[in-house]
């Protein structure tokens, strides 16, 4: 099955200053701040939603397509990418704008000062899915992750006029959309996928009902945090899926991206629905481990033997033939 990942794909640069914001804030003056910290370390960590499906996506045996817009800079994320699976021909490069960058210092409070440069992204509204489909063969899905809005838009369009199964996943542009682009950005979805948030924040923005929703699209997942997921479909009982035991909580950045990739690895492999949201909690809880959202490593049988402890052994065996990590 070809999927085609669309979204954001960016570097975070991550500091940390050892002092207080709040010893530097002179709040008489804020209308003339100029501030600088010395930051003790800096962890420069590869991200983007679409870069974080398409790799989990990777390393559970798939080979997905990317599809973004990036800097001259993505070099050596690029050629991260690639030996791990994914493919990347179709990712647009510009030339004159960087790959996009959040840029955050914590201090020892956890305050945070950041500044998100959406540089190249904004570039992604150029790219168009029809000749992309053709290079691979076939689209039988295409995920719209959070991205410029206009190439969100743009890419939702061509998918109904082209008649290709998308999945809705706008995520953070929630917060930024209005009610007439997020009933466009859903309508006619073969999945809707949120986090129980913006699951109201939809209902709210556009005025439909939940019933309003599962008229416009086939199939609704709801992820709720340490309470699992619910997959809605027409005519059939919500299925729920809990989520898989976590060894430690090391950075939660990244396990929604996580439990994306391993659910559309579960729909690759023709699973119904429980056993995709099954792949994907066990790969969460994966990314959940971990600092960053690239870092964590997997192997066929530590990731069959999660599985068994969660959800059964009936679920590792019949995951097993469809898995293929980069490790035994």
């Amino acid at each position: 099955m070809q999927i085609l990942v669309t979204g954001s794909i960016a570097t975070d640069h991550l500091m940390t200053f050892e002092g207080r914001f709040a010893d530097s804030l002179v709040v008489e003056q804020l209308d003339k701040i100029s501030l600088s910290f010395l930051a003790h370390d800096l962890e420069i960590r590869r991200g983007g939603i679409a870069a974080n499906i398409a790799f989990g996506m990777a390393n559970l045996g798939m080979r997905p397509i990317l599809v973004g817009a990036v800097g001259e800079d993505f070099v050596s994320y690029r050629s991260w990418l690639e030996r791990h699976g994914v493919d990347c021909e179709s990712i647009h490069v510009s030339g004159t704008k960087h790959t996009a960058r959040f840029v955050c210092t914590t201090d020892s409070d956890m305050a945070q000062i950041a500044t998100f440069y959406s540089g190249a992204m904004s570039e992604a509204r150029q790219i168009e899915l029809g000749p992309i489909a053709r290079r691979v063969g076939a689209a039988d899905y295409v995920l719209i992750g959070a991205n410029d809005p206009q190439a969100m838009l743009r890419h939702t369009r061509e998918c109904r006029a082209r008649r290709i199964p998308f999945i809705a996943d706008p995520s953070q542009q929630l917060a930024f959309s209005d009610g007439p682009e997020i009933k466009e950005l859903i309508d006619g979805a073969a999945y809707l996928i949120t986090n129980e948030y913006e699951a109201r924040l939809t209902e709210q923005k556009t005025g439909w009902t939940q019933a309003d929703i599962a008229e416009r699209v086939t199939h609704r997942v709801t992820t709720h945090g340490k309470d699992g997921v619910t997959i809605e479909s027409p005519g059939q009982e919500p299925i729920h899926v809990g989520v898989a035991q976590v060894a430690r909580l090391a950075d939660p950045t990244g396990v929604g991206d996580a439990f994306r990739a391993g659910f559309l690895a579960g729909l690759g492999a023709g699973f119904g629905h429980r056993r995709c949201a099954e792949m994907g909690s066990v790969l969460a809880a994966h990314v959940i481990e971990t600092v960053g959202t690239q870092e964590y490593e997997l192997s066929k049988r530590g990731f069959l033997r999660r599985l068994a402890e969660a959800y059964g052994e009936e679920s590792a065996t019949e995951i097993a033939p469809h898995l293929h990590c980069p490790r035994p």
